[in-house]
């Protein structure tokens, strides 16, 4: 059976490059067509710099690349470190994931209020530090250090998912750049974490296969980190949300106020509350998806435990398919042409609506399938459907929280969103674990679902009404 996971990622890699083919033609067809439409303009007339755009897409992007690289040399292997080499019981293992959640959740709040007031920049050199500090205590096999570990990947894993971001979206508003090209950054974001993670995955299959640990994955992982903060101190410059950078009372050091005022708006915006529906829904299976998939997979071959499965091979062909679902996005987003001078401008929302419900609809659909089956083959293409559909809902969800949410709360919102996530992963890893994997990946599916369906009637049936302006058009 090695040989057929092999052979999928042979025929997975051959499609996605013809997938960059038809992207790149997609481009140039797009590249000629703005030649006959007038360039998109600041509110004062001027033609934001070609080299401000270039140069902030490479300093977002190999960062994005080395911290989203530490991230998944790790990924194949967590499950199997507590599981295998250290002889955690299961439960001991679901609590240790737990607990990274439960951390998560707990601090996802203060993350993006410290992000918003004390900057974007210095938060994410403080996820190269405490992430790196999480590896160190991962190699230790200390049920106290464990635990620990699991509660600082927690928090850095909190930073990781609203600060870069959020970084990125306020640096395009402060240099004016074109939601257009905001969203063919996200694309290629996703595209690099693509190629990222597929090489990561071969390379903690091959250090696991040279030191017979599963241990050392998380050691390279460190390293890559410090390459990381040594980068963004050198190239990012800071930014900041409403009444960031100047001092900071104490009299509020969890800045519960602020907390309050960000949930105020939330609460008052059906749109927002959907977005952040939809990022529990999606992102909590997601999450539950890289607890369950090894036994899941496990559970479904006939040669598991004589022959062990290439973790390795599986993890980088789903990272292959989560490439692909990343170039279908841009493919879509450069085929869709341009609002007409004077039209409203809600193109690009409508857009994002919909994809976020299909995305939605088919992820669910996906997992689905993976519990219907007693299939390895089946269940193994189901998840390959899943990650392409993650590979959509990072560039279409990072574009429809820039496009909704104003900058002065951004990091706040992000991280408030991220609350009910952990709840829901905490619940569900709490349900009984291998007795109940059909069950969670079924309540994940119906989440699923529920979301595409609230996205459709809610923000794809109020697009029109809404139409707010570009996000590089907000004030910083």
């Amino acid at each position: 059976m090695v040989a057929f996971y092999e052979l999928q990622l042979i025929i997975l890699v051959s499609s996605c490059f013809v997938f960059l083919f038809l992207e790149r033609h997609v481009s140039r067809k797009r590249a000629a067509a703005k030649e006959h439409h007038p360039v998109e303009r600041l509110e004062n007339g001027n033609v934001p710099p070609l080299s401000s755009l270039a140069t902030l897409t490479r300093q977002y992007l190999v960062v994005y690349a080395i911290v989203m690289g530490a991230d998944w040399l790790q990924g194949p292997y967590v499950y199997s470190l507590y599981r295998e080499q250290y002889g955690l019981p299961e439960r001991l293992v679901a609590g240790l994931f737990v607990t990274g959640f439960m951390s998560a959740g707990l601090t996802a709040p203060l993350v993006g209020v410290w992000a918003d007031q004390h900057g974007r920049k210095k938060l994410c050199l403080v996820f190269c530090l405490t992430y790196t500090v999480s590896c160190a205590c991962i190699n230790l096999p200390i049920f106290p250090i464990l635990f620990f570990g699991r509660i600082v990947a927690g928090i850095s894993t909190s930073i990781l998912y609203s600060a870069f971001e959020s970084w990125l979206i306020s640096s395009s508003n402060s240099q004016a750049i074109p939601s257009s090209e905001l969203s063919t950054i996200f694309g290629r974001a996703t595209l690099v974490n693509g190629f990222v993670a597929t090489g990561a995955g071969v390379v903690s299959n091959q250090l696991v296969t040279l030191t017979n640990s599963f241990a050392t994955p998380f050691i390279a992982s460190g390293g890559l980190l410090l390459l990381g903060y040594v980068v963004i101190k050198g190239t990012w410059t800071e930014n900041y949300g409403g009444g960031g950078g100047a001092a900071t009372t104490v009299r509020d050091p969890l800045q519960l106020k602020r907390l309050g005022q960000a949930w105020r708006i939330v609460r008052s915006d059906p749109l927002l509350l959907v977005i952040g529906l939809t990022q529990t829904c999606f992102e909590g299976s997601m999450y539950l998806f890289v607890f369950l998939w090894v036994p899941s997979l496990q559970e479904a071959s006939p040669s598991f435990p004589s022959i062990a499965l290439p973790l390795g091979y599986i993890f980088s062909s789903f990272m292959i398919s989560m490439m692909m679902g990343s170039l279908l996005y841009t493919a879509i987003c450069s085929y869709t042409p341009p609002s007409s001078p004077g039209a409203p401008n809600d193109t690009s929302l409508t857009l994002h609506a919909k994809l976020s419900s299909l995305v939605c609809a088919v992820a669910a659909l996906a997992l689905a399938a993976s519990i219907r089956s007693d299939s390895e083959k089946i269940r193994f293409w189901a998840f390959c459907a899943f990650e392409a559909c993650v590979g959509m809902y990072y560039p279409v969800q990072g574009m429809l929280r820039g496009t909704l949410i104003s900058n002065e709360h951004r990091a706040t919102l992000s991280s408030l969103f991220r609350v009910p996530l952990n709840i829901f992963v905490v619940v569900s890893l709490m349900t009984g674990v291998s007795s109940a994997r059909h069950a969670v990946l079924s309540a994940s599916a119906v989440m699923l679902a529920f979301s595409a369906l609230m996205t459709a009637f809610v923000i794809v049936a109020r697009a029109e009404e809404v139409a707010p302006p570009e996000p590089n058009l907000r004030p910083a």
